[in-house]
């Protein structure tokens, strides 16, 4: 398969942030076209036929999130669409890349995505690390208001959109969509209870979507290239020839296949880390032997990490065979989450890579909930007794007991107030006890490392 460049097409490009060669590149064609030709409703439909799944994390369907939000607004009750830019999770640098250097593809999406939701208002929430992003935003926003393509009567049309950009303060949590509303509203970054969902209350306690940087980026490429482009990339295989059968196919995208391309942030033990855009359904052991190169010093494969700090890592026996998409990477025990794949060699020692992921998640819960305050904290202490040479044999059973009650005997059975307690146990309990217990009880055993 091999890397393709769609959204990064143009990123290596110094000058790509500029509005002037984005428009020589055909950027805000998309965006006319859909504003001066397509009803809201038709791109709703597109987008949601498409089989986009949201790219920041949880993989929901783009166009029936799209769905839920109201069709007929009030200047009492107006919908709100977020941008959710703040890209923190270990692992995890592809958002980064595309505001730094492909700023016009992101602004070009988010008014095609205001205009099929109704809304007027946009907000751009920027982590707080990034401030060459959030600079290059500012210049972009200035840059497409300059030009007449936000502000009032865009293209010559009736619609109006205003996008305003915030920089967050770097807190983990706020990448949490209620979360980040809470800090977008001058409040501590808390997680709200759900129900109700955003696009019923969600900021300022009005209807609200909330994309990533990357699913917001896709809709201007579907826009231009349609539906038999995008399924053309990734897990769906054609659409079949009968109506029926057609229906129900393109119904079921957005739940069980995964369509066009995934932006993959690789780091760890490869010859060159980076990202690299790849089709759904990519195998992994492809991604980091060819387009990665390999391995240095021709070490072999231990484990890898394939969607982030939170997604339980996989061992070589399973990387080899499995591919890079939602559905096969759900049915091997893991996620693609936010799509940073961490690569892991024969050196690594696994119980020191989850006391790392331990500490993170302890320091970022924010406190709300007890099971995320206390479990958190009583992850990072059991992992880190055993690796200090103090483990105990129960230590393991304590450990899982812990996981377990913070998030749930199954992936996706949380009991924390949002999926961060989830993040803090997944890479433990389905990651690192399932596939390397032999190396806790080897800490325990020997009281030093089984890795040297």
């Amino acid at each position: 398969m091999g890397e393709v460049k769609i959204l990064r097409k143009w990123v290596h490009d110094p000058d790509q942030h500029r509005i002037e060669v984005a428009l020589s590149r055909g950027y805000y064609q998309a965006a006319r076209r859909a504003l001066k030709e397509m009803a809201p409703d038709e791109i709703i439909a597109l987008v949601r036929d498409s089989g986009l799944r949201g790219r920041g994390g949880a993989g929901a369907s783009c166009g029936m999130k799209w769905g839920f939000m109201p069709k007929e607004p009030t200047p009492e009750r107006p919908n709100y669409l977020i941008c959710n830019c703040d890209e923190s999770e270990p692992g995890t640098f592809n958002n980064r890349e595309l505001i730094e250097f492909d700023p016009h593809q992101l602004i070009e999406g988010m008014i095609i995505a205001s205009y099929a939701l109704r809304v007027r208002t946009a907000f751009i929430y920027c982590r707080g690390e990034f401030l060459f992003g959030y600079q290059r935003l500012q210049q972009a926003i200035a840059e497409a208001q300059a030009r007449g393509f936000l502000g009032e009567r865009i293209f010559g049309t009736d619609y109006s959109l205003d996008i305003v950009l915030h920089r967050g303060a770097g807190a983990y949590i706020c990448g949490e969509e209620t979360a980040l509303m809470d800090s977008l509203e001058g409040k501590r970054g808390h997680p709200r209870a759900k129900p109700p969902f955003p696009a019923n209350y969600g900021l300022y306690g009005m209807p609200t979507t909330i994309n990533n940087v990357e699913t917001l980026c896709n809709i201007p490429h579907l826009i231009n290239h349609g539906l038999e482009w995008y399924w053309s990339m990734g897990t769906a295989g054609p659409p079949p020839t009968d109506p029926a059968e057609r229906a129900e196919w393109i119904k079921s995208l957005g739940m069980r296949k995964s369509t066009g391309t995934k932006i993959l942030s690789v780091s760890g033990h490869v010859r060159r880390p980076g990202n690299y855009e790849v089709t759904m359904g990519t195998p992994l052991a492809e991604l980091i032997y060819d387009i990665c190169g390999g391995i240095p010093g021709d070490r072999d494969l231990k484990a890898v990490i394939p969607g982030g700090s939170s997604m339980p890592m996989l061992p070589k026996s399973i990387c080899m065979e499995v591919q890079m998409a939602f559905e096969t990477l759900q049915a091997a025990g893991s996620a693609l989450g936010s799509g940073g794949v961490i690569v892991m060699d024969e050196t690594t020692d696994i119980p020191r890579v989850c006391l790392t992921i331990a500490r993170f998640y302890r320091n970022e819960s924010c406190g709300k909930c007890v099971p995320c305050r206390i479990g958190t904290d009583w992850i990072y202490k059991v992992i880190h007794r055993i690796v200090t040479g103090h483990g105990r044999v129960e230590d393991i059973d304590l450990l899982r007991h812990i996981c377990i009650n913070l998030g749930g005997e199954r992936m996706m059975d949380s009991r924390s107030y949002c999926p961060l307690g989830d993040a803090a146990a997944w890479p433990i309990i389905w990651g690192g006890l399932k596939h390397f217990q032999h190396e806790f009880e080897a800490y325990i055993r020997d009281r030093r490392s089984p890795v040297g």
